[in-house]
């Protein structure tokens, strides 16, 4: 299969992944109907994938590390299907999520593995680009789950939501199996520490491994957090909003973010896309409820989001520190998504609408700040073989 036929067809693949979040956020309805008296345990089918990403992203990245990213990839759609069909028959809620707490190791797997493959069929020409289309893939799902999921729960119920899901990640680990190529299995030097506490400082100490997860961590806190909050952060804001903010998003990437790969560094355009995110949200702090400050704020977070996974292949040369290096983004992006929401709507009920954006504004620097440290210290430390120089 051509190099372009077989970056599509993973990033095809990671829509599945996704999809994992995606089809209960638009079946949340239809799940609280099915399991009526959980109450507040329910919430945990959703945010269990997230914990566990939080917990085991690093060892995500070891695993694809160590046995390849093919065998992960493969490995994370089939068990994902399994648990997608278990899950379709709708059993008590302690089997359901037991389901949902396994699929979160299926998910890890794909993340990781997905952008892994990715980064080493791509030609170097190529390789901005497809690692800028690989960042589209959560914010694609959701907006085609949005778009169809409420008319198949209406035709065939949320099991036939879920069956469906199923069966997409079953096809598409048929169809990859037989293209992607063997990848070379590896042992990052980060994981040769003892224990994993160590590991973890080995790494988010890396000045090159780790500055992609860093910088994922400010944006992931606040880009989930501003889509599910918007009616309170930014009051009177019109019902459309909500759905063009991501596709917004989207079409940065795409665009000005794939043109700017190809004359700037993946950390500066990271950097820039933080600079003016600030900026944006500074606009939208003093012109409470504008819709244009919100939608630019968005449109330059596609920068981040267009930047975040093309760091890794430029920092890292060797496929297994690639596989640490998205561990670190994975791990990093939950612990995001896991937190920002919650936060920042505290900060709503203490401080309204201006304690909200200005913890927004606080991230963004934070994003940029620790992408500059990240650079001095690279700066200073020269790069060694398994990275880029």
């Amino acid at each position: 299969m051509r190099p372009i036929l077989l970056i599509l067809a993973i990033w095809v693949a990671g829509l599945g992944a996704a999809a994992q979040y995606a089809k209960l956020a638009v079946g949340f309805d239809a799940l609280s109907e099915v399991y009526t008296d959980a109450g507040a345990a329910l919430g945990f089918a959703v945010s269990l994938l997230s914990l566990l990403g939080l917990v085991f992203g690093l060892s995500a990245g070891r695993l694809v590390a160590r046995f390849g990213a093919k065998r992960a990839l493969i490995g994370g759609l089939i068990l994902g299907a399994a648990m997608s069909a278990l899950e379709a028959t709708l059993p008590a809620l302690p089997l359901f999520l037991a389901a949902r707490t396994i699929e979160g190791l299926s998910h890890l797997a794909i993340v990781v593995a997905a952008p892994t493959l990715i980064a080493e069929t791509a030609p170097d020409r190529l390789r901005p680009a497809a690692m800028t289309l690989w960042s589209t893939f959560f914010s694609v799902a959701f907006a085609a789950a949005a778009w169809a999921g409420p008319a198949v729960i209406a035709a065939y119920g949320l099991d036939g939501l879920l069956l469906a899901h199923a069966v997409y990640l079953l096809a598409m680990a048929g169809l990859l199996a037989p293209v992607l190529p063997r990848a070379t299995p590896g042992e990052p030097e980060v994981a040769r520490r003892a224990g994993i506490l160590r590991q973890h400082l080995a790494l988010y100490s890396d000045a090159w491994l780790s500055a992609p997860g860093w910088g994922w961590l400010f944006y992931t806190f606040t880009f989930v957090a501003v889509l599910v909050l918007l009616p309170q952060i930014a009051p009177g804001a019109p019902v459309w909003l909500a759905t063009v903010l991501p596709l917004a998003a989207i079409l940065t990437s795409l665009t000005l973010g794939v043109a700017l790969l190809s004359r700037l560094s993946a950390v500066s355009i990271s950097m820039l896309g933080f600079a003016l995110a600030a900026g944006c949200t500074l606009w939208a702090l003093f012109s409470p409820g504008t819709t244009t400050a919100v939608i630019a704020l968005f449109l330059t977070l596609g920068l981040v989001q267009a930047a975040g996974f093309a760091a890794v292949p430029q920092l890292a040369r060797r496929p297994a520190d690639r596989a640490m290096a998205n561990g670190a983004i994975a791990q990093m992006g939950n612990l995001g998504n896991l937190t920002g929401t919650p936060v920042v709507l505290a900060l709503l009920g203490i401080g309204g609408p201006q304690a909200a954006l200005g913890a927004l504004i606080f991230c963004y620097l934070a994003g940029f700040g620790v992408h500059a440290v990240m650079a001095r210290r690279r700066a200073r430390q020269p790069a060694s073989e398994s990275r880029a120089t």
